[in-house]
Order: structure tokens, then C-alpha cells, then sequence
């Protein structure tokens, strides 16, 4: 049986999750499959590191030192083959906070940004928070049922003289579409060609599957690089969101110094003292259990390939490179987003979240978590058909 199997309650513990249904969709009676963290335990080596931290009992100021840098920096290499300088790295409580940092760092009210729908909501509802103009590229879905960039419209967007920032998922969240080298090649010179920033989110780059690699952007060459910021973490990968620890990876030392400026504006200067231990324990010695936990992933979606091949044929599953999110196209069902909502909740009692949250060419859509033992992805798939089986 494997570790994964095991199925824990995490209700009464504030879990967004499982604790905030009826706060979030109405109802308190749904299972939940789609905020984007996992049903699974940590690994026990960085629950042990967490033990040992509590125990000593003092929890003053502290600041991730050299040996932070350094997992980080082993990380890479050998998960990625990226090397980078360790001064390079800085800290943020977490993704969308180093994004909203960026955005005010870099770009004036009024400046424009892009981003490729559908993709991550907080990319484009920050930005306008920011009373930044959003300019959407948006994906492109081909024969072979995957998305890819529009390149012509991508360049038109990124010559316009107000265009500050472009904002890279890679992965993809929600697709799990992993770019190439060559698309990110292209990228990155329409962005130095017409001196725009880059800020990469790359959350999901250690949750690899079916022997698909990833690229950092930065690492293509050295133009691209000097133009880069890369937010990388170990919330998605180890199940750790809840300790908000992150790290944002700038190799120019101007634009560094910029967005430090900008964390010190914000007092955004450090992370949590449980976040530094976990993050680091993480790094060092996380590395057995991800692999064990990429195999069952894989399990996970060709079992739901399989159902909805059989159950619901009107329904088509995008298969995920990397990351534990499923998109669904249920576009077939000639019903709005609102109406799937409805029958989901309502009739299948199940709770996942809306294709057109992520961007208006989402609607139709649905994305599923199935990061979660067999025994609750059935659950769900049983609730799916229910809900919307003909």
C-alpha cells in the first residue's frame, strides 16, 4: 500500500479546502477538488526538522542563512541541471506576494501587462489591483488537444511602448503544458528585443510527469537571464502552502536591488522561522518522497483518463506535463460555466474550479486537483458522472 493511499480528514484544521465550502461555494456537503494543494502528508524528514524547531522553543527573529541557499542551489542542479549563484536567491512569503512585489517594483500605474489566458487568476487580478492595464495573449489550443503561444499576437502586445512586464507560468497552471527550450528561446527575445521584464512563476516545475522535462527560463541564455525573475517554491511540491516560504531568483543585480527595495517598503523582509526550517528540510532531503509521489500522480491521471474515456466520452482530459491539476474541456455539454457549476454542486455535490476563473477563452472548462489518495479521486469521478453523465 503505498503512503499515498492513506486517507487523513483535514476538516477542523482552517483548511481552505475542506473547511470553507459553504464561506466559498454555498454549500458545506461537496467534496473538495480544486484549490491547488494536496490531501497528502509532508515528508516525515521535513516534519521531523519542524519537531526539532518547536522543541527548541525560541522563535526570535531569524533569517534564512547560506545553508538555505545552498539546498537551493543542490536543488536545482540536480532536479533541473540549472546552476546559479546563491546570490542570486531572496525570499518571499510566497508566489503571489512576490508578484505583487514585482509588479509594483517594475511598472507604473497605467503600464501595461501581459499575461497568457487561460492561466492562474491572481496574474491578471493583481495586476488590476495595481491599476495596471491586463493585456491577454491568449493560448492557442491545436489539433493534438495542447495549448501553444501565439507568437504574432504575443509580439504585437509586447512592442506596445506601455508594456512593462510579461508573466510566465511554466509550467502551465492550469493546463500542466511545460514550454520548450525553443518556445521559451522565442519568449525571452521578444522580451529583450522590445526591453520587457519577465517575471516566470515556476511553482510547479519539480511536479514532473510521464518523463517530461522543464527549462527555467533563465537558463536559456544570458540576455534573457539578466531580464528574468524567477519565483520557484516548495508549496506545491511538498504539500508545504501553508508555511508561505518562497524564493525569487534575480541574477541583475539592479533589478534585485530594486525589488528589495520594494520587500523592505512592504516590511516583506523575511519569511517565517517554520517556513526557512520546512523549506530547507524540503530541499536537503525531500527528494525520495517526490519521486515516490510522481509515480502515484501518474497512477492518479491515467486513472481518470480511463473513467472519462468510459463514463463521460462528451468530455475531454488534457493530460498534465507537470503538476497535479487535470483540465477538463466540457465545452461538448453546450452549458455555461454557471449551469456546470450548479450541476456540480447541487447534483454530484462536488466542488472544482470554474474554467473561466482562469481567463474568458477558459469558459467551458474545468480544473480538477486529484492530488489525493485513489480512494478519494474515485469519489469524485463518481460525483463527476453523476453530475454530468447524459
Amino acid at each position: 500500500m503505498s503512503r499515498f493511499d492513506q486517507v487523513i480528514s483535514r476538516k477542523n484544521t482552517n483548511s481552505v479546502k475542506w473547511d470553507y465550502s459553504k464561506n466559498i461555494f454555498g454549500v458545506d456537503d461537496v467534496l473538495p477538488m480544486w484549490v491547488a494543494d494536496m490531501d497528502f502528508p509532508a515528508p516525515e524528514d521535513v516534519i521531523d526538522a519542524l519537531h526539532s524547531r518547536v522543541d527548541h522553543g525560541i522563535f526570535g527573529y531569524t533569517m534564512p542563512g547560506t545553508s538555505m541557499e545552498k539546498a537551493i542551489q543542490k536543488w536545482l542542479k540536480r532536479r533541473h541541471n540549472w546552476d546559479i549563484d546563491g546570490k542570486i536567491v531572496t525570499y518571499s512569503p510566497g508566489i503571489v506576494t512576490a508578484l505583487s512585489l514585482a509588479i509594483e517594483a517594475f511598472t507604473s500605474e497605467e503600464d501595461h501587462v501581459v499575461v497568457q489566458s487561460p492561466v492562474y487568476y491572481p496574474f491578471f487580478e493583481i495586476t488590476k489591483k495595481h491599476k495596471r492595464k491586463v493585456l491577454y495573449n491568449e493560448l492557442l489550443l491545436n489539433n493534438d488537444f495542447r495549448y501553444e503561444i501565439d507568437f504574432l499576437d504575443l509580439e504585437e502586445k509586447l512592442s506596445n511602448p506601455k508594456t512593462k512586464l510579461f508573466i510566465l507560468c511554466n509550467p502551465h497552471n492550469p493546463s500542466g503544458r511545460i514550454w520548450s527550450k525553443d518556445e521559451l528561446t522565442k519568449i525571452g527575445n521578444l522580451c529583450v528585443k522590445h526591453n520587457v521584464l519577465i517575471l516566470s512563476d515556476d511553482i510547479h516545475s519539480d511536479l514532473l510527469l510521464f518523463n517530461n522535462s522543464y527549462t527555467p527560463l533563465a537558463s536559456v541564455n544570458e540576455q534573457i537571464e539578466n531580464i528574468t525573475i524567477t519565483c520557484i517554491a516548495p508549496s506545491k511540491t511538498f504539500n508545504l502552502a501553508g508555511l508561505q516560504a518562497s524564493a525569487v531568483l534575480i541574477s541583475n543585480d539592479s533589478l534585485k536591488r530594486k525589488y528589495n527595495e520594494t520587500q523592505q517598503k512592504f516590511g516583506l523582509i523575511t519569511i517565517n522561522t517554520l517556513g526557512q526550517e520546512a523549506m530547507e528540510a524540503a530541499y536537503s532531503h525531500g527528494e525520495n518522497w517526490l519521486n515516490e509521489l510522481l509515480i502515484y500522480l501518474e497512477e492518479n491521471v491515467l486513472l481518470i483518463e480511463k473513467y472519462i474515456h468510459k463514463h463521460l466520452p462528451d468530455i475531454k482530459v488534457m493530460r498534465p506535463e507537470s503538476t497535479y491539476l487535470i483540465w477538463l474541456d466540457a465545452r461538448a455539454l453546450n452549458k455555461s460555466d454557471d449551469e456546470i457549476k450548479d450541476l456540480l454542486l447541487k447534483k454530484g455535490k462536488l466542488a472544482l474550479e470554474p474554467g473561466s476563473k482562469f481567463g474568458d477563452n477558459g469558459a467551458g472548462f474545468l480544473r480538477m486537483n486529484i492530488a489525493c489518495s485513489k480512494k478519494t479521486l474515485q469519489d469524485g469521478l463518481e460525483r463527476l458522472k453523476i453530475a454530468l453523465k447524459k
